[in-house]
């Protein structure tokens, strides 16, 4: 059975009253899986990644609590990370969502890499600031970047050894950094 409509202000009231965070697609509402270890860690360690990797530079990485909000397609989503230089730039509708990420960052699951791969990177690339889109894989140690080329989306795949440049926003870092695993002090292996 087919939820009811949902106006985008009885979302925002909905996430606010909420211990989950849901996603929202032109009325329709659905809560987002619970996070599991191995992804947690992931996003975090991208994040950790990032934010050394931006010192000194005018950007700052959200977590995964931060919503962007795709006006044009009427979607809110909850990446995994997001980067945004300069000032941060909201929703119309939606004060608390930011609209001018430069670069997102998902991490894969086996529930959510089909819709990331295609129905969320379509709403997007739709995001006229979003220069880059981070894939960072639970299965093998691999980093895939889609890049802005005009009209086009440039996919480049680096896997174990690999460095990762983000020329969008002056960041470059290792694959094996991402996947570091402190408790055994060598990339995980994932």
């Amino acid at each position: 059975m087919k939820n009811p409509f949902t106006s985008y202000p009885d979302y925002l009231a909905q996430e606010r009253a909420s211990a989950h965070k849901h996603e929202y697609l032109r009325g329709d509402v659905w809560a987002m899986a619970g996070g599991t270890p191995e992804p947690g860690r992931l996003a975090m360690s991208m994040g950790a990644v990032l934010r050394a990797a931006l010192k000194g530079k005018p950007c700052v990485v959200y977590s995964s609590d931060v919503r962007v909000r795709i006006e044009a397609t009427d979607r809110s989503t909850y990446p995994d990370a997001s980067v945004v230089c300069g000032p941060e730039q909201h929703a119309s509708d939606d004060a608390e969502a930011i609209t001018n990420p430069v670069v997102l960052i998902e991490v894969l699951s086996p529930n959510t890499e089909r819709s990331d791969r295609g129905e969320k990177f379509a709403h997007y690339q739709r995001l006229s600031s979003l220069q880059e889109y981070v894939l960072v894989s639970q299965e093998a140690p691999r980093v895939e970047v889609f890049r802005r080329q005009g009209e086009s989306w440039l996919l480049t795949i680096h896997e174990r050894g690999a460095s990762v440049t983000l020329p969008s926003i002056g960041a470059t870092f290792t694959v094996d950094e991402v996947y570091f695993d402190p408790r055994t002090a060598s990339p995980s292996p994932t």
